[in-house]
């Protein structure tokens, strides 16, 4: 009976946090989708457009970190829904407005409210779901990003098909404001809020953990092991952010490779980002499921270094086999695609760009997807919200520096020299991380029986 209790739950909690944090990142992007229309509409310049989006970006990581600390401290459910509702009053003012400074605002009002978005599903997940199932559904609820990415254009191009922006822009606004209020009713903190018992995150199976006692905020960041995991975050997301940023700018202006190709690649690296995901949810957890948790060490660790080291040999190959003469060289990718080519169409060298797409995307969003997880699942109950805001923000570190630094490095040199940069960068992050791989995991407070 209680099973069952359980189950309906987590799908009524699940199936609300999943269309919720669709429509939270649908309106991250609404912008991005309407802006030819409002260029039409409204003079809108580059520095324009930027100072716009800047402002989102700006706003959304200190949102982001502030709603990871909050999470600790005041109700999910409400922190998630009240965040949702704001996204859909600030899309709705937004299509009232006309002016860049308005726009500007407005968008940073949007960030601010995104923010609030992902840190209550984490804490929410935790407490509804046993430590060899977290991953999985962690991963599971990531994809919405990709329904919300990947749908998110098609239907702002039907919809303004009929309709202007401002009145595509109301319409999406108004339906978060609609879903925030079912979301504030259907999500639940934790099991206790409709009298189940609360889900025990054991150290290790078979034994007694001592993930009830409470840390401090101190004993957490005195915590060595919350530092590596930022360190890796960084740098894996900054190099993923480098492939989904000028990956394409790389293969047209340097490797001679046609638009439709580039944007083929950033395609194939989505879709195997989503594959990514998902898969390493499942396959970590099985890993937990089979040795638990412990104090020193993760079950986690195995799957997080091949995934890594995939990125490097992937990119390695993008910057050494993809050429401009790829239609015409002999390589040894020609023979093994070849019948698959004939099958579809395709070039051998087409095949072979997408190919390495897919894997770098399924190699670098997996082990995005386990930062995410291990950070959450490693700290103290109390304090899982902060830790995961804590190695969160320097994932957006690592952003920023595929942004600006990267397109020096490439605007001195070539891209070529700063995609080895990036490339060197993500090996020895992964060679540190296996020599580290088993210092003491638990962060915060642990009794020394325990330890």
């Amino acid at each position: 009976m209680a099973a069952g209790g359980y189950g309906r739950y987590r799908a009524l909690i699940f199936a609300a946090m999943f269309v919720g944090y669709t429509l939270y990142y649908f309106n991250r992007k609404t912008f991005s989708f309407v802006m030819p229309a409002v260029m039409a509409e409204v003079p809108l310049g580059k520095d324009e457009l930027g100072l716009i989006t800047s402002s989102q970006s700006a706003a959304y990581a200190i949102s982001k970190f502030v709603s990871g600390v909050l999470s600790d401290q005041m109700s999910a459910r409400w922190l998630f829904s009240s965040g949702l509702l704001m996204v859909g009053l600030v899309n709705v003012v937004f299509s009232w407005s006309s002016t860049v400074m308005a726009f500007a605002g407005l968008w940073f009002l949007n960030g601010l409210a995104q923010g609030l978005g992902w840190p209550p599903c984490g804490k929410i997940l935790r407490k509804w779901f046993e430590p060899s199932q977290f991953g999985t559904w962690w991963a599971i609820l990531s994809t919405s990003m990709n329904l919300a990415g990947g749908l998110g254009p098609i239907v702002a191009a039907l919809v303004s098909m009929n309709y202007d922006w401002r009145n595509t822009l109301s319409f999406s606004g108004f339906t978060c404001m609609v879903v925030s209020f079912i979301c504030l009713v259907l999500i639940k903190n934790e099991p206790s809020d409709v009298g189940l018992p609360n889900i025990e995150q054991g150290a290790k199976k078979g034994k007694k953990g001592s993930s009830s006692d409470n840390s401090t905020l101190t004993e957490l960041l005195l915590s060595p092991y919350l530092w590596v995991l930022s360190t890796g975050y960084l740098v894996v997301f900054g190099v993923k952010t480098c492939c989904t940023d000028w990956g394409q700018l790389f293969l047209i202006q340097e490797r001679g490779q046609s638009m439709l190709v580039g944007s083929s690649y950033m395609s194939a690296l989505e879709i195997g980002g989503l594959v990514g995901s998902i898969a390493a949810g499942y396959l970590s957890d099985r890993a937990v499921a089979k040795v638990g948790l412990s104090s020193y060490g993760n079950p986690r660790h195995g799957l997080l270094l091949s995934m890594m080291a995939g990125m490097c040999v992937s990119m390695f190959l993008f910057r050494i086999t993809v050429t401009g003469d790829s239609p015409k060289g002999n390589h040894f990718w020609t023979v093994a695609l070849q019948p698959l080519a004939d099958l579809t169409g395709l070039k051998e060298h087409e095949l072979w760009i997408l190919t390495l797409g897919a894997v770098f995307g399924f190699s670098s969003y997996g082990p995005i997807a386990l930062f995410g997880v291990i950070a959450n699942e490693s700290a103290p109950a109390n304090l899982c919200g902060t830790s995961h805001a804590i190695v969160a923000l320097m994932a957006n570190v690592g952003g920023f520096l595929a942004g600006l630094p990267f397109s020096t490095i490439a605007k001195h040199y070539s891209w070529a020299t700063a995609f080895w940069v990036a490339e060197v960068t993500c090996i020895a992050s992964t060679v540190a991380f296996f020599f580290l791989r088993n210092i003491r995991t638990k962060m915060g407070r642990i009794s020394k029986k325990a330890d």
